[in-house]
């Protein structure tokens, strides 16, 4: 029997946004009470065998938020990653991170790149600058160019399976002749 393909996907984003929180959720079960388990950089990348279109695939995220750590890296899907609740984090993405990825990922094949808004349970109505709504984030994906916006949170685990899924998914079809990138321009979930 073959080896299941080995896709590489990169969370990029600033510290302290959640990108280990939700991969460690997205590893564990449905159960909001489920401790979240502890994932340490130096584990990486973190594994997951996942079965998608009636085939297994090999998933390896890669979590950070140091460009030294993963200038080196051939990812198949990038998935930038901000805090719902911090707006900095937004536009970090969208000055910093954006730019590195075009600037350091500019090859043959067209990477599909996902924006991720975690810690969705801590949106809140008092502090209303600071508030990114999913109409925000959405428009915003659309202005980078971005395939897909999505967002969750790892600590009610309101969304994480259904959008690690939504990862997961574009990722096994970037390996593909079509590829992973969506028809069309951007896709909310």
């Amino acid at each position: 029997m073959d080896d299941p393909p080995k896709v590489n996907i990169l969370l990029l984003g600033d510290s302290e946004v959640g990108k280990s929180t939700f991969l460690g959720k997205g590893s564990s079960s449905h159960d909001p009470k489920t401790p979240i388990p502890r994932l340490r950089d130096h584990d990486q990348p973190f594994i997951f065998e996942i079965k998608f279109f009636n085939r297994p695939y090999r998933f390896s995220f890669y979590d950070t938020a140091s460009p030294e750590n993963w200038t080196l890296l051939t990812p198949d899907v990038i998935v930038l990653c901000y805090d719902i609740s911090t707006r900095l984090s937004l536009i970090n993405v969208q000055r910093i991170w954006v730019n590195e990825v075009k600037r350091l990922f500019t090859v043959s094949k067209e990477l599909p790149v996902l924006l991720l808004g975690l810690k969705r349970d801590l949106r809140s109505e008092d502090d209303p600058n600071g508030i990114i709504y999913p109409q925000e984030g959405y428009r915003i994906a659309q202005e980078m160019r971005c395939d897909r916006y999505l967002e969750c949170s790892a600590v009610t685990g309101e969304l994480v399976h259904e959008v690690f899924e939504d990862i997961c998914r574009t990722a096994a079809k970037s390996t593909k002749d079509e590829g992973g990138l969506s028809e069309g321009g951007c896709v909310a979930m």
